[in-house]
């Protein structure tokens, strides 16, 4: 990663590789003797004469201004080499470049630092990157009838698209003739719309534009068409024979490297998660999870596992191949490290997961649930890190909407105190996403009756109180998004627990009205969220149902009395200046 020079360095390298030299001349400057010095300062000058655009000699920086120069930091001094430096190829570019008034004039994609020789992954994921957004701008220009940026970028397409298949077919082994079938029919797409661009800027008859227009815009999207299947056929060969270098393979350095390969290409998404399932990438991995040669192995194999199973055909495959029981038998042996029982916590809440609608299908896992919730309790109570106990307590509140049974295991396994233990030690939890997962367990929780009691013996109220008061520190949209969750669901579970006139009690006296009627009449104390808001109402409601003394009339006019959806209406249209 690139950082500015500190104090006593130079810096190695900058933007474009401009500027090198002079810095490492002042580096050498630091360690020669006066009359080398003056040599050197010398040799700087004729080299700036020698550049276009470089000052006379008489402005260089003499000796002992220079010598100087070396006492202060080195940013300073980078900041003054820049006064007479340029460089020739960026000033050719700047020359040559027009001014465009264009306001998406963002310049053209180019690929940096291509991929290296023999590197065919690398290549098609780059190109296929440039050649998609390449697509998506056109479309939106020609939405925009701009035929003349509409037919500059399909002339850059045209040679983006000739640029991977001729530098696929280099790299790659001998290609199907299926890919040869569809290369042509990309390229001929890729000439077809050159060519009808062209000609649409010679015509000015604007019914004539409207019919060609559609015309493009079908080619355009055949065109697409042909390059995601090209695409997609290029990957599954490559991801073949990755998964066919992992079957194959007994050394655990080729292991390694593979596997990091296969992980490298679960960060792309969804649908090359896909890619990896279907063509048996999860099936490879258990392999590898099931052999203690590979001990060493079993973090990045279960990681990449938890990334392919975000996808259903990821969890079918895991399922065929009896994943769970090999999750469980992970997490339940202790010689197994704490990593590898984290990461294998990961997968297990990768396929319990609410959103994936396969999960509930998933008939293996009742057979193993029990171990799984006792590991992961175990898991949660001896994790060293925050990381640790975040990926076991996910994986348990994702189990507690998978089945109801879950709840009674977890309430037989004391793990209210599990959890509220948890809370207060910093080096476990200590982010409102960790929060998130517990507050998620005990709403979950709250609909057993016997929870009540757990709570108020571990002062649980007391810590959903402070949960109705989360607030982000980053300020960034997902942490925001965190502390939101965490203040509904804190306020759902205080509503299904005042059930208990004992809970309503003791929220009463912990000052949790005043602070859900600040939540509903203050927007800004809920970021504006209307899940907050209606989590909100429904607890208050609750309590004033057994304390209503606690209300002043205002209050139970306008937040208690009328209908719910009344009371809604009436705060998230306040507005800040209300209180």
């Amino acid at each position: 990663m690139r950082r500015p020079p500190s104090n006593g360095e130079a810096a190695s390298e900058g933007p474009g590789g401009w500027g090198l030299w002079g810095v490492q001349e002042s580096r050498r400057l630091c360690c020669a003797g006066h009359h080398r010095c003056e040599q050197a300062l010398l040799q700087i000058g004729i080299n700036m004469m020698a550049l276009p655009g470089g000052r006379h000699l008489d402005s260089i920086t003499l000796p002992g201004q220079r010598l100087h120069l070396m006492q202060v930091d080195s940013v300073q001094r980078w900041m003054e080499d820049l006064k007479l430096m340029t460089e020739c190829e960026c000033m050719c570019v700047l020359q040559a470049k027009p001014i465009s008034l264009e306001e998406d004039a963002q310049g053209d994609l180019i690929l940096t630092g291509g991929p290296g020789p023999g590197d065919p992954l690398q290549l098609l994921l780059k190109r296929g990157w440039v050649i998609s957004t390449e697509l998506r701008r056109i479309g939106q220009k020609l939405a925009q009838d701009r035929w003349a940026r509409v037919h500059s970028m399909s002339v850059r397409l045209t040679c983006h698209a000739r640029s991977m298949v001729s530098e696929y077919s280099a790299v790659s082994r001998n290609s199907s003739k299926e890919m040869g079938q569809i290369e042509k029919l990309l390229m001929e797409k890729c000439s077809e719309l050159s060519a009808v661009t062209e000609r649409c800027l010679q015509v000015e008859n604007e019914h004539v534009l409207k019919s060609m227009k559609a015309c493009v815009s079908e080619t355009l999207s055949m065109l697409g068409q042909h390059f995601g299947q090209l695409l997609e056929l290029a990957l599954t060969r490559e991801v073949q024979a990755l998964v066919r270098k992992i079957d194959a393979s007994d050394n655990i350095y080729t292991t390694e490297s593979t596997t990091g390969n296969l992980f490298s290409l679960t960060q792309e998404g969804a649908p090359l998660c896909r890619i990896i399932a279907k063509e048996g990438g999860v099936v490879a991995l258990f392999k590898i999870c099931r052999q203690d040669t590979f001990r060493c192995l079993y973090p990045q194999a279960l990681r990449t596992l938890a990334s392919i199973c975000c996808v259903e055909e990821g969890v079918h495959q895991l399922e065929k191949v009896d994943g769970v029981l090999c999750l469980a038998d992970i997490l339940t042996d202790d010689s197994h490290s704490e990593a590898t029982r984290a990461e294998a916590a990961a997968v297990v809440a990768q396929v319990t997961s609410p959103h994936l609608p396969v999960t509930q299908h998933l008939s293996s896992f009742m057979e193993s649930m029990e171990e799984i919730v006792t590991a992961l309790i175990k898991l949660c109570q001896e994790a060293s890190s925050g990381e640790v106990f975040l990926l076991a307590s996910a994986a348990l509140a994702n189990i507690t909407f998978f089945d109801t049974m879950a709840c009674e295991m977890l309430l037989q396994l004391n793990a209210i105190r599990v959890l509220l233990e948890a809370c207060s030690d910093k080096q476990r939890v200590d982010t409102p996403y960790t929060r998130d997962q517990i507050v998620t367990i005990l709403a979950n929780m709250s609909v057993l009756e016997q929870c009540a009691s757990d709570i108020i013996q571990e002062n649980g109220v007391q810590l959903i109180m402070g949960m109705l008061s989360e607030k982000p520190r980053s300020g960034t949209p997902a942490e925001v998004a965190a502390c939101e969750r965490v203040q509904q669901k804190a306020a759902v579970t205080l509503a299904r627990l005042s059930r208990d006139p004992d809970v309503a009690r003791e929220a009463v006296r912990l000052s949790c009205m005043s602070r859900l009627i600040e939540l509903c009449r203050s927007p800004s104390e809920r970021n504006s969220s209307d899940a907050v808001l209606v989590a909100c109402l429904a607890a208050l409601r609750r309590l004033a149902g057994v304390c209503p003394e606690g209300l002043q009339d205002s209050d139970f006019q306008q937040l208690v009395q009328p209908r719910l959806v009344d009371s809604f209406l009436l705060c998230s249209n306040m507005e800040e200046s209300f209180v």
